[in-house]
């Protein structure tokens, strides 16, 4: 028991030495070159980082989530055909099918589809 708590001691000293000695060698100056200069994408750091953007980018992201979980839900009853009773399936998928034809309709019918005004 006494090893063990000896141990730890020694464990808790050995990493807070080395977090301090990380901490006091990496500090770097306010003025570093990398942090002034522009990103890859070729926006300036000290500009507001709250720039406009499109909303129907963000909607056609959502819609293409939406039918890619679809997608990923349909491919499974394909596979389950053969075990699964014929008529439960048939009515299983048509129902599904529907309800994927009504949220496109919806979705065509709010105009989040047409890219252009």
């Amino acid at each position: 028991m006494f090893s063990i708590s000896i141990m730890m001691f020694i464990l808790i000293i050995i990493t807070s030495v080395v977090m301090m000695l990380a901490s006091i060698l990496s500090k770097k100056s306010l003025t570093d070159r990398e942090k002034c200069s522009p990103f890859e994408c070729g926006f300036d750091p000290k500009s507001s980082s709250r720039l406009p953007f499109s909303l129907r980018f963000f909607l056609i992201t959502i819609i293409f989530l939406i039918f890619d979980v679809e997608i990923a839900l349909i491919l499974p009853m394909i596979l389950i055909i053969t075990i699964s009773n014929i008529f439960m399936w048939t009515f299983t998928s048509i129902i599904f099918i529907i309800i994927l034809i009504i949220g496109l309709y919806h979705e065509w019918n709010q105009g989040m589809l047409n890219w252009s005004n």
